[in-house]
């Protein structure tokens, strides 16, 4: 090959990639939104995006909007919990397993959240956990622990126009069974202008500028289980958060997570984690729907971190059955709670929760089990061949998906301290690390 023909072979394999990975394009670098929907399915990773794509059984609504891929260590670990992973995400510092919002030396930093408050935008935080947990910590206050959540949750107030989710215990004062010592925050809430709401009903009917919405003394049901309660979906809570931020012309910054997903990897429980997943995409979809329409908002989604070690197979099996989790109509933890006292209805339960003709094996199983829950759950996933390696965190790295003004610049292996730069980029705002 000659010198020339080989400079023009160059060029024209730069242009393809010009065309094909626009991230540090002139045109990627200027782009503009007014709104971001930050969107955490927690403890998601890959192996969860491939069960779910066999769970039902087509691409998710996440699939096309793939973007790249998010590296997770925290500070003092290769394996970071939620709190220092959300903390990286809003801040752009690594920090320490357990720490919210403060660097390991104890200094606070601010948020993205919070520099997008000083820009003259709404704020808005939605969790299916408590709203005090730490993913939505850690974008809203600042404190040396995750644990001290009687403490985050006056900060929320104070940088969140919109906060929904469980925790209402977080809230109250101790005289009405609350952690707070003496105050009552959600009347102070009221009083400072937020219409307070305690259920689905009261969600859909919510008018107003700011809204408190607390679902759940603590963590709010699975969405397996919520049939049982009056409690909102994803869903519906990220429907109405939106339409409440939207009233502000300056535009808003909405933090969402699917906190249950996270809950399951932890109980090694499949079919919880595919119905939150469920529940997650459809609040995903929903935001998409509006962004397209909007034509002036980002959507991010991005898990914090890897829970269970899920892997699609297993058993020393070659195949992968998850549709047998169609059939499972509660959590593990509801089907523990239904068992009798010397578990004699294992079986029982099994068929009515599970649709599983259990085995005489596997009802011993369960009967014999120190903890039920885990054995249910051992049974149902060795059933939909999903395997897991731990009941805690890994440190695998995590998808990234980006929709919307700037997507973009999302692409390629990111660590989760650059999110919150590349989010005030598109955002147009002054935020340094």
């Amino acid at each position: 090959m000659t010198r020339k023909l080989a400079s023009i072979v160059l060029a024209t394999v730069l242009a393809c990639f010009h065309v094909g990975f626009p991230a540090n394009s002139a045109d990627a670098a200027s782009t503009k939104a007014k709104n971001v929907i930050f969107m955490v399915p927690d403890g998601f990773s890959p192996a969860y995006a491939a069960s779910y794509r066999l769970y039902k059984g087509e691409l998710s609504a996440m699939d096309s909007m793939l973007a790249g891929m998010v590296r997770t260590y925290s500070a003092n670990s290769a394996l970071t919990d939620s709190a220092a992973a959300a903390t990286a995400m809003a801040t752009g510092h690594k920090t320490n397993n357990g720490m919210i919002g403060t660097t390991p030396d104890g200094k606070q930093r601010r948020t993205i959240l919070e520099a997008a408050r000083e820009q003259g935008k709404s704020t808005g935080l939605v969790a299916t956990s408590s709203i005090t947990d730490a993913t939505p910590a850690a974008f809203s206050s600042h404190i040396a622990s995750r644990e001290e959540e009687s403490d985050i949750a006056p900060q929320q107030l104070e940088n969140a126009d919109v906060l929904l989710g469980g925790g209402k215990t977080f809230f109250l004062p101790e005289s009405l069974g609350g952690k707070q010592k003496s105050r009552n925050l959600v009347e102070e809430a009221r009083r400072s202008g937020y219409t307070i709401v305690e259920d689905r009903t009261q969600l859909q009917a919510a008018k107003g500028s700011k809204l408190l919405g607390l679902f759940a003394g603590g963590d709010m049901a699975p969405e397996l289980d919520r049939e049982h309660t009056n409690e909102p979906s994803l869903k519906e809570m990220t429907a109405k958060a939106i339409d409440v931020l939207r009233q502000n012309k300056a535009g808003f910054f909405l933090l969402v997570e699917g906190s249950q997903i996270d809950s399951a990897g932890h109980y090694n429980d499949a079919a919880w984690a595919m119905k939150d997943t469920q529940a997650f995409e459809e609040a995903v979809a929903l935001a998409i729907d509006f962004a397209t329409k909007d034509g002036n908002t980002l959507v991010v989604v991005v898990g914090d971190h890897d829970t269970g070690g899920m892997s699609v197979g297993g058993y020393g099996q070659t195949d992968a059955k998850l549709k047998v989790l169609h059939h499972v109509t509660a959590s593990g933890l509801y089907m523990a709670d239904k068992l009798k006292a010397d578990r004699s209805n294992a079986a029982e339960v099994l068929k009515t929760y599970a649709g599983i003709d259990a085995t005489a094996e596997e009802a011993a199983k369960i009967q014999n089990a120190e903890d039920t829950v885990h054995a249910i759950n051992g049974i149902i996933s060795e059933r939909a061949l999903i395997s897991w390696t731990t009941y805690l965190h890994t440190g695998v790295d995590v998808q990234i998906y980006a929709f919307g003004p700037g997507a973009d610049l999302f692409r390629g292996l990111h660590d989760n301290t650059d999110l919150p730069l590349l989010v005030a980029q598109v955002l147009h705002i002054d935020f340094k690390r």
